[in-house]
C-alpha cells in the first residue's frame, strides 16, 4: 500500500474561520461577500492509492457493475462511459448511485475536471459526491476560478467553504478522502444527533468534523427529516465531462 502524507490544518483555525454551525447559519447562502479560503499548492498528484483490504471497491476501472441510474422512477444501468481506468459523466445520462447503501463511512474517490476549461464559476467542471444521496461535497474546477465560497471544490455545498483551496489544475487527478457520520433520529423521527463530515482534498484537511445543518441544496437550506440509516452514495451529472477513478468505501457502522 502506498503511504500518503496528509497535510493537516489545525482544528482551532477551522472554528475561527466560521466553521461552526452557528457561524455557518449567519451567512446568507452563496453569499459573494463570504470570505474565500486561501489558495494553497497541495503538491503534485500522487500515484493512485490502493484500497485497504476491508474496503468495498466501487470502481477500479473495470465497469460500473456497482452503480445504477439514480432515478427511482426508471432505475437501470449506469449510463456513464468507461475508458481506460476511469469513468466519465455522459451529459444527459443522469446521476448514478451505488447499488449498496451506506451510513457511517470512510470514502476515497479520485476525480478530474475537463481540460481545457470552459465556463466560469459554477459552470466549470461541476459535479458532486452526495453522501446518502442528500449531503453534497462539491466537485468543481476551482483552479483560478472565482465562485461563491460555499460552492467551490470541497465545500459542503451551501453550508461550509473549505478551509483552504487545495485545487489542482484542470486535467490533473485530485482526491477526496471523506469520513462521514450520518445523522441519528429518535423513534418518533426527531433529530437526535446531526451528521458530521471530515474531508481531505488532495491530502489537505479542508473540512474538520463540521456539523451539517441538514441536507444540502441550491439557494435553500432544508431541515433534517428522518430517513433510513443506510442509503446509496450518488455522483452527480451536472452536464460536464468530469472523470472519476479509484472509488472505495469502508463501512464504519
Amino acid at each position: 500500500m502506498l503511504a500518503v502524507a496528509f497535510a493537516l490544518v489545525a482544528a482551532s483555525p477551522a472554528r475561527a474561520q466560521g466553521h461552526s454551525a452557528q457561524d455557518a447559519r449567519r451567512w446568507e447562502q452563496h453569499s459573494l461577500t463570504r470570505p474565500k479560503p486561501p489558495v494553497i499548492d497541495p503538491g503534485p498528484p500522487l500515484p493512485s492509492a490502493h484500497a485497504p483490504s476491508d474496503a468495498i471497491v466501487l470502481f477500479d476501472g473495470h465497469g460500473l457493475s456497482h452503480w445504477e441510474k439514480a432515478d427511482d422512477a426508471t432505475p437501470g444501468a449506469a449510463g456513464w462511459k468507461t475508458e481506460d481506468d476511469y469513468t466519465e459523466v455522459a451529459g444527459g445520462a443522469g446521476n448514478i448511485r451505488t447499488k449498496q447503501s451506506f451510513g457511517d463511512l470512510q470514502m476515497h474517490i479520485e476525480w478530474s475536471t475537463p481540460t481545457p476549461p470552459h465556463g466560469e464559476s459554477q459552470e466549470r467542471g461541476n459535479s458532486g459526491v452526495f453522501l446518502m444521496g442528500m449531503y453534497e461535497i462539491q466537485i468543481l474546477d476551482s483552479y483560478e476560478n472565482e465562485t461563491y465560497a460555499d460552492g467551490q471544490a470541497a465545500s459542503v455545498f451551501g453550508q461550509y467553504p473549505p478551509l483552504v483551496n487545495a485545487s489542482r489544475a484542470p486535467g490533473q487527478w485530485q482526491s477526496f478522502d471523506i469520513v462521514f457520520h450520518r445523522p441519528r433520529f429518535t423513534k418518533s423521527g426527531a433529530l437526535a444527533r446531526p451528521a458530521f463530515v471530515t474531508v481531505l482534498h488532495n491530502g489537505v484537511l479542508v473540512q474538520d468534523n463540521v456539523e451539517l445543518l441538514g441536507p444540502t441544496a441550491h439557494q435553500r437550506r432544508p431541515s433534517y427529516a428522518a430517513h433510513a440509516d443506510k442509503l446509496p452514495v450518488t455522483l452527480q451529472d451536472h452536464g460536464f465531462p468530469v472523470r472519476f477513478r479509484n472509488v472505495w468505501i469502508r463501512n464504519l457502522e
